[in-house]
């Protein structure tokens, strides 16, 4: 830990030690209104190591530490009655999250939750618990501007296409199918409430699932997983006589990091649940 600061955000990193947590720390590294107080990985093997020298980035003071429980507890404790409130920026596991989020609710910590699959359940129950503890949360499926763009493109287009079909492709290492990406993107369609894909004929599957999964309103999800692939959502549209793509690629994750210090400087305003980039930038 460092000496505080009034003047910077205070920011835990858990998954430190993964893809996406070795670029937040670095881009943490290198805000010049941002400070890294703690880096969390439940790698033990790189417990007690110094996180600067073990990515080969900036220098810090920052030691990794497999326990989240102990760090949430002292840096509340170190930060309490300051002006600005630590957060922490969680990109670990699905099997995780829902639990490190309410760790850090209860603790007084700003959660910004970049892990997917969490279920609208789970959902539920951390916003009542953020919003009766008053501390902002931030639950975000992409840090990326131009797949925010993308999701108000499709929400708009909705209107006017009554036959669509998503499909999400990711690196073979991603654990939930479909992305929290290709869900929220399929939520903000369906805030056009109608039915869509309506049959033209009775369809059969040979091979079962070819088509995809079927949300209650009738869309069509696809997900692929490949070595080679990192992220990227096709939105596709037709209606008689054309058809209507929207594509967005990630090619290098370093695309998320301007989200995610947005989400960063932002969820201090808060008091309670934010589900979605576009709550933050717009």
């Amino acid at each position: 830990m460092t000496e505080i600061s009034k003047k910077t955000i205070p920011v835990l990193v858990s998954g430190a030690l993964g893809k996406m947590g070795r670029e937040v720390v670095n881009s943490v590294l290198n805000a010049s209104d941002c400070e890294l107080v703690a880096a969390i990985d439940i790698n033990k093997k790189n417990n007690g190591e110094n996180i600067s020298q073990l990515l080969n980035l900036k220098s810090s003071e920052i030691f990794v530490s497999n326990d989240l429980e102990g760090t949430l507890c002292s840096i509340s404790q170190n930060y309490r009655n300051q002006e600005i409130n630590p957060v922490l920026v969680d990109f670990t596991h699905p099997d995780s999250v829902f639990e490190n989020t309410r760790s850090a609710i209860a603790y007084g910590i700003s959660p910004i939750i970049g892990t997917t699959g969490l279920s609208p359940s789970q959902i539920n129950d951390l916003s009542i618990f953020a919003q009766k503890a008053e501390v902002g949360c931030a639950i975000i499926p992409n840090f990326s501007v131009g797949m925010v763009l993308l999701q108000q493109a499709a929400s708009v287009a909705a209107k006017f296409y009554d036959n669509i079909e998503l499909i999400e492709m990711h690196h073979n290492q991603k654990a939930d199918s479909p992305s929290g990406t290709c869900i929220k993107t399929a939520e903000m369609i369906e805030e056009y409430p109608k039915q869509y894909n309506e049959g033209l004929v009775k369809e059969t599957e040979s091979l079962k699932g070819v088509r995809g999964g079927v949300r209650d309103s009738g869309l069509n999800i696809h997900s692929i997983r490949l070595p080679g692939l990192l992220a990227h959502q096709v939105v596709m549209m037709g209606s008689p006589g054309e058809t209507y793509t929207i594509r967005h690629d990630t090619i290098d994750r370093k695309a998320y990091m301007p989200g995610v210090l947005q989400a960063i400087r932002k969820i201090g305003k808060f008091n309670s649940l934010i589900y979605g980039l576009e709550k933050l930038i717009f």
